[in-house]
């Protein structure tokens, strides 16, 4: 006790001045782009001219709702959501439990899978759209199923395939961070628990069901969760590799926002789409945090 009661407690102006300056980062590069948007939104406020700009009530709200694009953008963000939070976790899972265990060359294997993230997604997407290319003696995945016998498949050129093929080269690209945070809620978990359970009976597969995932809960819901929110702010990946074609198929929310704000000059419009923007990522996200909770 006197130990604790002689430790000499920082003052208070010495905890303000070091903390004030995220505060005031923080303040301009969130609170307060916040608070506009909010305000925008209820304002008919084109940036080419700002001195026009008038409160304007809820008519972006009225005009959200009987907007087709806004409701095609909201279908292909939550299309792209929900398919990347299963598909890249599933695989980021998968990659921790065979890079967990101990052997030869394992680091080269957790290297290899963590490297991607490494490089930008701006240079990634430029990347994969070459290897996208719908000629099969440009493209490297069509030069591979022309050798196979298959037809060429015009990859981010066709509706039905763009945002799969998006998915697939986001999901790859991601998928070694997961990994990594996966790896180490699974080397968190005590060896007793699995040797307990081998004593009493328990094969490989049991051992998964009652002890990886019970004692991986909270690991798996920080995941989800980061993926989840991640997925719903696509934009660098459709705005490089289709702009958002075609026919609109891999618009997003977020793609939508950029369109209205930076080249319809629209920031009105487009601070309203914002705000419903973070009313649907807020709910997602405790929706799906009480989801898998309660799993």
């Amino acid at each position: 006790m006197k130990q604790v009661s002689s430790l000499k407690r920082t003052p208070v102006p010495y905890v303000l001045f070091f903390t004030l300056p995220a505060v005031v980062l923080l303040c301009c590069f969130l609170v307060v782009p916040v608070v506009l948007s909010f305000g925008f939104s209820f304002m008919n406020f084109n940036m080419l001219k700002p001195q026009a700009a008038f409160f304007d009530g809820m008519e972006n709200y009225m005009r959200v709702f009987h907007d087709q694009t806004f409701y095609k953008t909201i279908r292909n963000t939550f299309y792209f959501a929900i398919v990347v939070v299963c598909y890249q976790d599933s695989l980021a899972f998968i990659l921790a439990l065979l890079v967990r265990r101990k052997f030869k060359g394992v680091g080269v294997f957790r290297v290899a899978y963590f490297t991607p993230l490494v490089t930008s997604i701006t240079v990634v997407s430029i990347l994969w759209t070459f290897i996208y290319n719908p000629n099969p003696t440009q493209g490297l995945l069509n030069a591979f199923l022309v050798k196979l016998g298959f037809e060429p498949c015009p990859f981010l050129h066709d509706p039905k395939t763009a945002m799969n093929a998006i998915i697939f080269m986001s999901g790859w690209h991601s998928a070694g961070y997961h990994m990594m945070i996966l790896l180490a809620g699974l080397q968190a978990i005590p060896n007793e628990l699995y040797e307990a359970a081998e004593i009493d009976g328990a094969n490989t597969f049991q051992q998964f069901i009652h002890v990886t995932l019970p004692g991986m809960r909270n690991v798996l819901i920080f995941v989800v969760q980061v993926t989840m929110i991640s997925a719903m702010k696509l934009f660098t990946q459709p705005y490089v590799m289709t702009q958002g074609g075609p026919k609109e198929s891999t618009k997003t929310l977020t793609y939508y926002i950029y369109q209205q704000g930076f080249q319809f000059r629209n920031i009105g419009y487009a601070s309203t789409i914002s705000v419903l923007f973070f009313i649907i990522v807020v709910t997602m996200s405790l929706t799906v945090k009480r989801i898998v909770r309660q799993k």
